[in-house]
């Protein structure tokens, strides 16, 4: 269900800012700049066709010996269905890494189908046996959704570890539950049900926070690893005299490693992933819960459609084997990959753990560009009960 068909016609530019000679660096002075605009043709049942760019950039803002590649990653799509997904990514290193500022920006008008809360909701619209009157399975939604992250981080003496602080904002609006037309029963979307019982608006839902940082930075190269590891702990808190409709906490724990199989072909290697977000305190927005798809760049739960499992707090883990296809050449490579979720919701009283979703599935790259390691993915996943699923991305999954 919910599979995706895409069609890419791709070129890339790679044009230098500054002349590739140049021996005295200034500080936060942009070097290698290469931008790949990507024309995109796509096709889903919750979209219908989507038309418009998918371009990426990376550069770098300093000395290249001490300075990591800096990425951005852009959407700009219009839908047959007159939608808009409109988002910039972003993932900047200062001269010597000093400062990092991750930016996350999205402005979409869409729709999506939820399917209710934890690890165990099924795939076609039925009434919860749990919670009667209540909907439980696929049900279509209309939203409206703006999002600014931006965090400052600062690098903690000439270690791999920073501090910072962000802000965070999330607003949901114009949301409409409906289901297809052959369902004739009437009963309460799980949305609502969930809103309702939290005291939370049914129309407009805001999260505005700040967060807490921590980081280790250690891989070679943020887009592509090939060695080392990273790890994240974000605290959120989102009070609501900035604008959140309930105050609330969360926490968000973040561990990725790159194991080299080969010392001559570091492209061979083993990457794992570890991701957890927890509700703390308070109440959340449904669509602002922890859900299967919604990291910062979508990546996680290849195998089910971003939105399929939510709740209060969530659990994956990832395990990917990359290697090269030709014997002296970078250009083509492959990975086979496995993935597991768990949700818990104390709303449907489902414990994490209780229930597992995992996933697997097998992807081609294509490197476009060997010093920056800009890659064309191209990922079919599978999961429980016919869920599957295509991705197309520029760079790995992470």
């Amino acid at each position: 269900m919910n599979r995706i068909t895409i069609f890419l016609l791709f070129f890339w530019i790679s044009s230098p800012i500054l002349a590739q000679d140049t021996i005295v660096y200034k500080s936060n002075q942009i070097r290698d700049f290469k931008l790949i605009p990507l024309p995109a043709i796509a096709s889903n049942p919750a979209n219908g066709w989507l038309f418009g760019i998918a371009p990426s950039a990376t550069w770098r803002m300093g000395n290249p010996e001490r300075t990591h590649l800096s990425n951005l990653v852009g959407n700009l799509l219009y839908t047959t269905k007159k939608q808009w997904l409109i988002s910039s990514r972003s993932n900047i290193f200062l001269a010597d890494d000093n400062w990092i500022l991750v930016g996350d920006w999205r402005y979409f008008i869409t729709s999506q189908p939820t399917f209710g809360l934890g690890s165990s909701t099924p795939n076609s619209p039925q009434e919860n046996p749990n919670q009667p009157g209540v909907w439980w399975g696929e049900q279509q939604m209309d939203y409206n959704w703006v999002r600014f992250y931006e965090t400052v981080l600062k690098r903690i003496s000439s270690s791999k570890f920073y501090l910072g602080v962000g802000y965070h904002l999330d607003i949901y609006s114009k949301i409409d539950n409906f289901m297809d037309a052959e369902v004739t029963k009437e009963l309460t979307f799980s949305n609502d049900y969930y809103n309702q019982r939290k005291g939370i608006n049914l129309d407009k839902n805001t999260v505005s926070g700040i967060t807490l940082n921590a980081v280790m930075e250690n891989r070679d190269l943020a887009v592509s690893p090939y060695e080392t590891n990273f790890a994240l702990i974000s605290f959120k808190i989102n009070p609501e005299f900035l604008g959140s409709n309930q105050s609330s906490s969360t926490l968000l724990l973040d561990y990725r490693h790159y194991f080299p199989l080969s010392q001559t072909r570091k492209r061979h290697l083993l990457a794992v992933w570890s991701y957890g977000n927890f509700l703390v305190s308070g109440h959340l927005p449904y669509m602002a819960l922890p859900s299967i798809g919604y990291d910062m760049f979508g990546r996680a739960g290849r195998g089910y459609s971003q939105g399929r499992f939510r709740g209060e707090n969530m659990v994956y883990s990832e395990a990917e084997y990359r290697f090269p296809l030709q014997k002296n050449k970078e250009t083509f490579g492959g990975t086979v990959f496995v993935n597991a979720a768990s949700f818990g919701s104390k709303l449907t009283k489902e414990n994490l753990f209780a229930k597992i979703n995992p996933g697997y599935g097998l992807g081609f790259r294509v490197m476009i560009n060997k010093e920056n390691r800009t890659t064309i993915s191209a990922d079919y996943g599978f999961g429980q009960k016919g869920n599957s699923g295509f991705y197309l991305n520029i760079n790995e999954s992470f």
